[in-house]
This record gives C-alpha cells, structure tokens and sequence, in this order.
C-alpha cells in the first residue's frame, strides 16, 4: 500500500496542484475541502478518498482524521486567505477570520492528524502555508499578514515539539494565479504591475508551489524541518535595479 498523505484545500488552487502531483509520484490521497463538487471531481479522477467542509467548522478536523485513516505519512495544509483592506477598514472579525482560517486551522488539523501521523513511518511530513506577507510589510496586508505570520510561528514551534517523529515546513509564497487570487489579477495591468514587482517579474503558478510542497512531502527533504522557504520571485529579500 502507498503512503498517504492529507490534503486540506484539496479543491482550491495550491491544493489541487499539489494533489495531482504528489498522486504522480505514486501517493495515496485523501482530499479535504468545502467546494463539493470540485473536490468529488478531483478525488474521482486521483482516486482519493473526501472528506468535504469548511475548517471553519472545528468538527471538521476529527471527521476528516477519521475518513483519512490510521496511518499518514504527510498532511498539507493548504488553506488561506487573502484579505486586503485598509486598517481603519477592518473588522475584529476580519482579524478573527483571517487567523482561524490560516493559523488555527493548520494546528488544529495537525492536532487531530497526528496520532495517524505517528504511525505512517519515520519521520511523517507536515507542509504549511504562510506567506511573503509575513516576510515583507505591504501595505492593506494588516490581517492577513498578522496570521500567516502565526503560521510561521507555527511551523517552528511544531517542528521542535514533534521531532523526530514529524517533520514540519512551510512554504511562504508570494501572489500566485490561483482562483482565490481571481479577484485581485481580473485586471490585467493591475496584474502586469504586481509582477513586475519581482526580481524575477512574473507571478507564481501553482503547480511551482506545488513541486516544492511534493518535495517537503518526499523523503528527499529528510532531513529538512523547521523550514519556511520562500517561493516568491525574490520579492521577499531582493532589490534589483529599475
């Protein structure tokens, strides 16, 4: 039997890219998500296993550990946000929503994971997301910026707690052209304008992020925690001459 792995967002951008590749490479799956009808399409066409509902709801992260199974070898945790409003026009459930979502959700789905976690070798993989956001101060990127900033926390807090039986990294990308992005990227000058914001002046895609997610996941990265690696262009530690 393949090892699997637990992918929360498996319907959205990040989520799915990283699905289909790590199916590729010969996982075992099981997809987590809130979008029905996109996550039973990808699950049918992988082969996976679904659990489907919103980590917003807390039940979920049990439910989701049960339908996955005893044994894990890696979970990604690929769900997020992206909230971008003036200070002034931000709410403390903007501030709530944003943290629950990216950072409490990711220790509670590691939480309930983790006994299967402990059984599916050594050592298991935890792949999290935060963002060049909480590397770099943008401006209208107080809330979300604040909770994947926690992620990274996290990501380090976890990885001492639980080695050496798991490992746990994150990836930090910068703008990627993924549906949750959709809204920000429909003008395409606005687009153009971000991208070349990058040493590296383009925006990301999600299969990039999803290359290095399945490689986290791998035993090549055995000897990698504690890790939160940029995939950003350069935008989050280089200047380039205009």
């Amino acid at each position: 039997m393949a090892d699997k792995i637990l992918i929360y967002g498996g319907s959205g951008g990040i989520g799915s890219a990283t699905a289909r590749t790590l199916k590729a490479r010969g996982y075992d799956l099981h997809l987590v998500g809130r979008d029905r009808t996109r996550l039973e399409a990808l699950a049918a066409e992988l082969g996976a296993g679904a659990t489907v509902g919103d980590v917003t709801n807390t039940g979920l992260f049990a439910q989701a550990a049960i339908d996955a199974g005893e044994a894990l070898a890696g979970l990604v945790y690929a769900v997020g946000t992206i909230t971008l409003r003036n200070l002034s026009r931000l709410t403390e459930a903007d501030f709530v929503n944003d943290f629950r979502i990216n950072a409490a959700g990711a220790a509670l789905a590691v939480q309930a994971a983790l006994p299967a976690l402990r059984k599916g070798g050594m050592p298991s993989s935890v792949v999290l997301f935060s963002s060049v956001a909480a590397r770099q101060g943008f401006s209208l990127h107080a809330s979300v910026g604040m909770a994947k900033a926690a992620v990274a926390g996290l990501t380090l807090s976890l990885a001492a707690e639980l080695a050496p039986q798991v490992r746990v990294n994150a990836i930090a990308p910068s703008l990627t052209r993924t549906p949750l992005a959709a809204g920000i990227l429909a003008n395409e000058q606005t687009a153009a304008a971000i991208a070349n914001l990058h040493p590296l002046p383009r925006l990301g895609d999600a299969a990039e992020v999803a290359a290095l997610a399945a490689f986290l996941i791998s035993p090549e990265a055995g000897w990698i925690t504690g890790q939160v690696i940029g995939v950003d262009g350069g935008r989050s530690t280089l200047r380039v001459k205009s």
